[in-house]
């Protein structure tokens, strides 16, 4: 009998315990000042969604402040922590003496989610995505070999490219591997350098890395605008892309599909170095003048208004960003395109060297075989020298 007192009592105590926990689950928070429970403590430390609109909209009320006549004076209005949260969650225009646009910004958490990006998603995706491209190379080469001349060069050129045109080329060219090795530098130096040079070490290639990765910046964008400018009239799509693309270009066969000075491939090359180039000019030039140039607030809030936001599946993006908060996605957007940008650059690097014959010669001399032009750019062949190209447009 007293056995089963005992586990009736203990029933009791669970049951009571389980009341008690849903109880206080289940208050208004609102009330204690903005309380946490366990549960958002969890929740906040494995970095899971969390509504604490409970603290953040619990600034206090500046209105119920008593009047100076009354014997509490001013008190009563909003507590220290209400004042420290307004601080947080931006609600509170502070005054300030200095004119930099982040001296207002007193508190501000949102550096240690971007940090954790910044050394763990970005890093590893961002590497992988690189080291992918460059093993998805070395087996296409392994399995297709380069792509050859058929029947052999003809031993006499045409020119391909102008003087003014390989300058642009190569000043883009050029300046994208200082950007991109100096880039990688500075987000993996403490991953490669620090355990084999060590800390001094990789603090004085950071900080060469950075001083020329921001001025070599400056030839990046103007290769884009001349290489724009150059190309950009060649480089409108046409009715002869839909058979090269359909074709795939001959690489995975021996056809020789009509193109024009610039083929499908080529084209989407040209159009994606100009759009990311932009990009990463944009969001570069917001990294060289900190604080200076915010651009994420306003296109959040275009996207929002056009219902791009919506379709993506992302919600309402925020349209009011502190200025950390901005320059915080603008690195991450900066390194995020970079990836991007090596990934295809690395494609169009293999088949303008190693992965077509003759290729390399168009940037490298500014002639080319005439047999090359014939077979890969017949229309372009046929406007230049007047000659038939006898269009080659189905597999061998």
């Amino acid at each position: 009998m007293q056995r089963m007192i005992m586990i009736l009592a203990m029933l009791l105590s669970m049951v009571t315990a389980s009341i008690a926990q849903e109880t206080v689950q289940d208050a208004d928070r609102s009330a204690t000042g903005g309380a946490q429970t366990l549960d958002d403590i969890l929740k906040r430390q494995q970095a899971l969604d969390l509504d604490d609109s409970f603290r953040s909209d619990a600034l206090g009320t500046p209105e119920g402040a008593k009047d100076t006549t009354e014997q509490l004076g001013t008190l009563g209005g909003v507590s220290d922590a209400e004042f420290w949260r307004s601080f947080r969650y931006g609600a509170i225009d502070p005054s300030v003496s200095s004119r930099d646009p982040a001296a207002g910004v007193v508190i501000q958490d949102t550096g240690m989610a971007w940090q954790e990006f910044r050394a763990g998603p970005l890093r590893q995706i961002g590497g992988n995505v690189l080291l992918g491209t460059l093993i998805a190379l070395a087996l296409f080469y392994m399995l297709r070999g380069k792509i050859k001349i058929d029947g052999g060069p003809a031993g006499t050129t045409i020119k391909r490219f102008k003087a003014f045109e390989r300058f642009g080329h190569w000043i883009l060219a050029g300046s994208f591997v200082v950007l991109g090795l100096t880039g990688l530098l500075v987000l993996f130096g403490r991953v490669w350098i620090v355990p084999t040079l060590g800390h001094d070490a990789n603090s004085f290639i950071l900080i060469g890395s950075k001083w020329v990765h921001n001025n070599v910046s400056w030839a990046f964008m103007i290769g884009v605008i001349w290489v724009f400018f150059a190309w950009v009239l060649h480089n409108i799509p046409n009715r002869t892309d839909l058979v090269w693309l359909a074709q795939g270009g001959g690489i995975f066969t021996k056809a020789h599909p009509p193109a024009k000075k610039f083929n499908a491939g080529q084209k989407i090359i040209f159009w994606l170095v100009i759009v990311m180039g932009v990009s990463i000019s944009m969001s570069g030039l917001s990294l060289l003048f900190p604080f200076e140039l915010p651009m994420f607030a306003k296109t959040f809030a275009l996207m929002n208004e056009w219902g791009i936001s919506g379709l993506l599946g992302l919600g309402e993006l925020p349209s009011q960003l502190s200025p950390h908060r901005e320059m915080q996605l603008a690195q991450s957007w900066h390194t995020i395109v970079a990836f991007a940008y090596m990934a295809f650059i690395l494609a169009h690097i293999y088949i303008g060297s190693v992965g077509m014959e003759g290729a390399f010669d168009a940037m490298g001399k500014g002639d080319v075989d005439e047999e090359w032009a014939r077979q890969h750019h017949s229309l372009w062949y046929e406007e230049v020298t007047g000659k038939p190209a006898h269009h080659d447009t189905a597999a061998k």
